[in-house]
């Protein structure tokens, strides 16, 4: 079953330009997928990809025989799985200025750097889009088509009815507990995604990155992980993680660096106007995939049971930020008020659970009375309401609202 991504009408868009498309993002997150449905439908294409040995090598030791054995005889070329080219850009940017007219599109898993190798020489010939895990309107398509219908309506823009928002909720939490990576999302129980999940961890993202930066065991990054998992949405301090892990802070630095390349964690910077009141130089950390964080700690129990459900929430927020491509930052001040996200115009969003009445806490005050923002928002499973604070309009909104924000 191909559940139709955000991201294929934009690459429709761009196939008659005449750059190269890369589609990066973490394994598993559908690109092979989503390329094979867009190829299906164009007449004289091909799509190959370099996990086979012959392709590849072709390509690294023979680029002349690979343009005239997959190149010219194509309009549209499709070459998945690119990063594990050893020439990479360089290579790439010859087919390009060498044949004409061809469209080439190519996917990697992991940061377009990694992917490319050589970004340099591609300059000003490539367009470069990131897919990530499903997003929760992608998940529901999956899962509850028809109350993923109603949230792109009026619905989604209003107070709904305790029946509907109940079943909001309840995908809501299948959704933060399992995370969006496709296979996971498609699977028929419980049992069955945390058995994906599991799979998805220790062999494919474990595996690929103790081999890229040649680990000798992946202990100390197991133990790395888990540090990162218990501390979402919390400041991180490096030389924590470096004396939990045994290593030292530089090469934490390095190895944090490596998972944010490869889309297992990303750090939120801290947003400041004032350094002398607001700099805080540490950043937080999130998981991109709330499933993929429990993976991690190994708990997949249900949020009435769990500790770390305003963790969760922080997460999911962060993730679907992230999928719609909007910049955040977090704010904090010396005297530690602190507002979990701040986005676009200084737009700052909170996220709660429990949350009975519209209620606003003294850092997002704080944080209005500054900066006097049009818009705040408070983001929680259960309120739908708007209170105004001088001339800024809080909107108390469902955590998984369409918000005006961009």
């Amino acid at each position: 079953m191909y559940i139709k991504r955000q991201l294929e009408g934009i690459i429709t868009k761009y196939l008659p330009s005449p750059e190269i498309i890369a589609v990066v993002g973490p394994r598993q997150s559908g690109k092979t997928t989503l390329l094979n449905h867009i190829q299906a439908g164009l007449p004289d294409s091909v799509f190959l990809t370099f996990e086979d040995l012959q392709v590849r090598e072709t390509f690294d030791l023979d680029l002349k025989t690979f343009i005239e054995l997959y190149i010219k005889p194509f309009r549209t070329i499709f070459i998945d799985e690119f990063q594990y080219a050893r020439t990479g850009g360089q290579s790439l940017k010859f087919v390009y200025d060498t044949v004409p007219d061809r469209k080439i599109l190519i996917s990697g898993s992991s940061s377009l750097d990694l992917t490319v190798k050589a970004v340099k020489f591609l300059a000003g010939r490539l367009l470069a889009f990131t897919l990530y895990p499903f997003s929760f309107r992608e998940f529901l398509s999956a899962r509850d088509e028809p109350i993923s219908r109603l949230l792109e309506g009026p619905l989604g823009r209003e107070a709904m009815a305790p029946p509907v928002l109940n079943r909001f909720r309840n995908r809501l939490e299948e959704f933060v507990v399992y995370g969006g990576y496709p296979r996971v999302v498609t699977a028929e129980s419980e049992t069955e995604r945390g058995v994906v999940l599991k799979s998805l961890f220790q062999i494919s993202l474990l595996r690929d990155i103790k081999d890229i930066l040649g680990l000798v065991d992946d202990y100390k990054l197991i133990t790395l992980l888990k540090g990162l998992a218990m501390q979402a949405g919390n400041l991180i301090s490096f030389d924590e993680l470096a004396n939990l892990t045994g290593q030292s802070a530089v090469t934490v630095k390095k190895q944090l660096n490596f998972l944010e390349k490869t889309f297992i964690v990303s750090p939120l910077r801290p947003f400041y106007s004032n350094k002398r009141t607001e700099l805080v130089k540490n950043p937080k950390v999130y998981f991109f995939d709330p499933g993929l964080r429990n993976a991690v700690i190994q708990d997949h129990r249900p949020l009435a049971a769990r500790g770390d459900k305003a963790d969760l929430y922080e997460t999911f927020v962060f993730s679907e930020l992230m999928k719609r491509d909007t910049a955040s930052k977090f704010w904090r001040t010396k005297s530690k008020a602190e507002v979990d996200f701040v986005v676009g115009d200084r737009i700052p969003i909170e996220v709660k659970s429990g949350l009975t009445k519209p209620l606003i806490g003294k850092s997002l005050h704080s944080f209005i009375s500054k900066y006097k923002p049009p818009r705040a928002f408070v983001l929680s499973e259960s309120l739908f309401t708007d209170v105004a604070i001088g001339t800024t309009v809080v909107g108390f909104r469902y955590l998984f609202s369409k918000l005006p924000i961009d």
